[in-house]
């Protein structure tokens, strides 16, 4: 952790020089978890900020919170790059105080900057915070794995007679006995699994046919990825539409190399669902993008010029009415790694790529 985050505060240096800035504050989840290796600043899940932020400047790096938060931070969070700064839970202007004090009342950049007063991250930075190092890979490897592992585990576990809720609620324990976040959990049964692309959990039995969708978080990181189970045999119909959603995700895959900008992709899953006889599908769902410390970290579109790079993630999520395809991928140099792949998931070739096929239970 200390060798990563010392690389990463001399990132954040640079950017600082070069933006003539006396600090940067990171106080989303997001970039808490960069900044910090992997570290939580989380306690409500739902919130995009949390208990604690991290300021650095030319010659120092802090995590602010106050005293309730401190010692746990301290013993379980962070690296020992950081000094802490504890204001008076009750006394937030403390805090702001510190900042101006620290920073010389100079100018100070932001991830969720206050208006007029602080200063919007630079691209450079944002671009840093996508590109991921070795050692994040590691951990991201590791979420992706047991993010995988918790899905197949519950949808084999699954009864036609469970509502859906009761599946998500199984998702989520499966994630959280993992030590993962439970961020997303979207469950959608045989009756409103063709009504909705986002369907959050009823009290409606899952009935013949279910989707789950995971984005599960660890160490900061998301692992996406979206699975089917079957009771009985799957129909020739939605067998024909699962399949044309493998090849519309194919057209999408083989152009996630370094330098394709991400509308390049967005319009090559727009004609792909053209040639398959579904031309509006590409109006009626995002199809994903890149993806790292937020669940999207960009969501393409026909307007997104920003260009993939080696060591970036991607989740796409290609659907029709009643299928949907997703797993989380890092670019290498001249390959995919699908981070959430899980061998003991039903798969067929596309491409030269394993993905996921409905389970099929009796």
């Amino acid at each position: 952790m200390n060798e990563e985050v010392a690389h990463k505060l001399k990132l954040i240096r640079l950017a600082l020089t070069e933006s003539q800035a006396q600090g940067v504050r990171f106080k989303g989840t997001d970039w808490f978890a960069w900044a910090t290796a992997g570290g939580s600043n989380t306690v409500l899940l739902t919130a995009e900020t949390g208990v604690a932020e991290v300021l650095v400047t030319l010659d120092d790096a802090w995590v602010l919170t106050d005293e309730i938060e401190a010692q746990r931070l301290k013993d379980e969070e962070l690296a020992g790059n950081f000094q802490l700064h504890v204001n008076p839970w009750a006394d937030a202007a403390a805090r702001e105080e510190f900042v101006r004090e620290a920073t010389n009342g100079g100018k100070v950049l932001s991830d969720r900057p206050i208006p007029h007063v602080e200063k919007r991250l630079p691209a450079s930075l944002q671009h840093h915070k996508r590109v991921i190092m070795s050692s994040e890979l590691e951990r991201y490897r590791e979420v992706g794995r047991k993010a995988s592992v918790a899905m197949t585990e519950v949808l084999r576990s699954a009864k036609p007679s469970w509502t859906e809720y009761q599946l998500a609620g199984a998702g989520a324990e499966a994630l959280w006995a993992r030590g993962l976040h439970p961020a997303l959990t979207l469950v959608a049964g045989e009756r409103r699994l063709p009504l909705y692309r986002h369907a959050t959990p009823s009290f409606e039995a899952i009935g013949r046919q279910a989707m789950m969708v995971f984005c599960a978080r660890g160490y900061g990181l998301y692992a996406n990825l979206t699975r089917f189970v079957v009771f009985g045999s799957l129909q020739a119909e939605d067998a024909q539409l699962h399949r044309h959603v493998r090849e519309v995700e194919a057209q999408a895959l083989n152009l996630c190399q370094p330098g394709t900008a991400l509308n390049t992709v967005y319009n090559s899953l727009a004609q792909a669902y053209g040639q398959h006889g579904y031309p509006n599908a590409i109006w009626e769902h995002h199809q994903g993008g890149t993806t790292g410390y937020l669940a999207r970290e960009i969501v393409a579109n026909p307007t997104t010029t920003d260009t993939l790079a080696e060591n970036m993630a991607v989740a796409w999520n290609p659907s029709l009415t009643g299928a949907k395809i997703e797993d989380t991928f890092v670019i290498h140099q001249d390959q995919l790694e699908n981070l959430t792949f899980d061998s003991n998931w039903p798969s067929v070739e596309v491409e030269g790529r394993d993905r996921p096929i409905p389970l099929e239970m009796p």
